[in-house]
């Protein structure tokens, strides 16, 4: 799989600060147990959130990730 690049994750959020902000919230989620929302195999989970970011998975709207 190619690398995630934060290009791919501005093409779904406005700017960096909020992709750090969803990318933090999203890997306390995943270590507190939620089930990740890609396929996605050996990564950790920080890159794992960054994926489901760029895949349009997480949103930003409702702060709140399904």
């Amino acid at each position: 799989m190619a690398r995630i690049t934060i290009e791919d994750c501005l093409r779904r959020v406005p700017n960096r600060f909020a992709i750090v902000h969803m990318a933090a919230k999203r890997v306390r989620q995943i270590r507190e147990g939620s089930d990740y929302l890609i396929v996605s195999s050996k990564n950790e989970d920080i890159v794992i959130s960054l994926r489901e970011i760029a895949a349009g998975k997480v949103s930003l709207d409702d702060d709140i990730v399904f």
